[in-house]
């Protein structure tokens, strides 16, 4: 018998309960199996003295972050804050007893702040990834630019936790695991309370956009390690989607250890140490960073748009996903438009995402086997949307995203200065 569909919105305010100290040993001891392949090592760095209360911001590069955070926090138990799929996967009970808060991606989320600040009352650990997504391509993604005003709301530590080799051992694009990359975690005592009171919020904002940086192709040239696995490539061409030889996008193909264009033939071969030998680029992340350029050149020029059919489904709750079925998706200058019949509707309605208040995307290349996918969120719903036609790359619609804020947010700072 079908379950009937739960569409009873999620209890943000709901106050998180610490980590059950009951399965502790058990969690700690899961998270050494599941690290010793890589070696972890994690170092500390000015962390002498500094006892619970404290915030901890996190690199985020992939889902093996979640084992050695615990470790590098070891003895103490924390809270995390976790987008709601996680909960609805893994069932809300547990994700409570290991001590989740659940918010969703790029929303502002009043009831996320308070029970953040419940967590220091109560002389806690807060852990966030304010990237809040994996790595594309293992380089470090810009940060909210509320993350140094939260740090100083909260007047405790803000501890740092910087990991290497978690996005070389399962990049975004291709989840299988490559062996012999080793892990290491350096966590750092960035700021006292009384450093932040001194500071301003863009100062503290600097501070942890400085201590989160990480180029994980530049570390693993750093350290030589090979990764050796035939299809090490494999997947590559969701982060690389545009060819830097014809300029043809979505036409890229991968096989093995080979990217290559279906338009123009130009191929690239990615070597045991992680770079590229073919036209053009050698390096992953200038690829990546080119693609960039070109959005921003699309949309200064007024020639970028997405108008297409996307499949939709709502995720409400930590209960379960409900099927909108099809709907359309625009994306230009003024933000995102999603055109859909919600549940519990007959006609469809559209949904306004501004650009002004999108900050970044949540993208996914393959998630749970269903394709490319971004999310759209409001306070009380998230949308997972589907391409159903040609011309949607996840990777791009990120990159314009974010251009779109930034020029919202230059638009906002050049009008201020107008009227002084």
């Amino acid at each position: 018998m079908k379950r009937p569909i739960d569409t009873t919105p999620f209890d943000r305010e709901r106050i998180p309960p610490p980590q059950n100290p009951l399965i502790m040993p058990a969690l700690w001891a899961f998270c050494w199996l599941q690290t010793r392949p890589g070696r972890l090592r994690i170092r500390k760095v000015n962390m002498q003295g500094i006892r619970p209360p404290f915030l901890v911001l996190a690199t985020h590069h992939a889902f093996m972050d979640f084992y050695v955070t615990p470790l590098a926090l070891f003895p103490h138990r924390a809270n995390y804050v976790s987008e709601l799929e996680g909960f609805e996967y893994y069932g809300e009970w547990a994700y409570r007893q290991v001590g989740c808060l659940g918010t969703r991606k790029f929303v502002n989320d009043l009831a996320l702040v308070r029970n953040i600040r419940r967590v220091m009352e109560r002389g806690g650990i807060l852990v966030l990834y304010p990237e809040a997504r994996y790595a594309n391509v293992g380089v470090s993604a810009p940060l909210p630019p509320s993350t140094g005003k939260l740090a100083k709301y909260l007047k405790v530590p803000v501890v740092t936790l910087n990991m290497k080799g978690n996005y070389l051992q399962s990049p975004i694009w291709n989840l299988k695991r490559r062996k012999g990359v080793r892990l290491e975690a350096t966590l750092t005592g960035l700021y006292t309370p009384q450093q932040l009171e001194q500071a301003t919020a863009e100062q503290v904002q600097e501070g942890i956009r400085k201590e989160l940086e990480y180029d994980e192709y530049a570390w693993q040239e750093q350290t030589g390690q090979r990764i050796a696995a035939p299809w090490r490539a494999e997947g590559l061409e969701m982060p690389l989607y545009q060819c830097p030889v014809c300029g043809t996008e979505f036409h890229m193909h991968s096989q093995g250890a080979e990217l290559f264009c279906g338009n123009c033939s130009s191929r690239w071969r990615m070597t045991e140490l992680g770079q590229l030998e073919g036209p053009r680029f050698s390096r992953i992340p200038d690829w990546y960073a080119w693609e960039q350029e070109q959005v921003g050149k699309a949309l200064a020029a007024g020639c970028y748009g997405l108008d297409l059919a996307v499949h939709v489904e709502s995720l409400p709750n930590a209960v379960n996903f409900i099927d909108l079925g099809t709907g359309r998706l625009r994306h230009g200058p003024e933000g995102f438009e999603l055109t859909v019949t919600d549940y519990g509707q007959t006609e469809p309605r559209t949904l306004r995402f501004p650009a002004r208040a999108t900050f970044s995307l949540h993208t996914e290349y393959d998630y749970r086997g269903k394709g490319q996918c971004i999310t759209l969120s409001t306070p009380d719903n998230t949308y997972f949307i589907y391409p159903l036609e040609p011309g949607f790359n996840a990777t791009k619609l990120q990159f314009a995203t974010e251009q779109l804020w930034q020029n919202c947010q230059s638009e906002r700072r050049r009008r201020a200065e107008a009227l002084k």
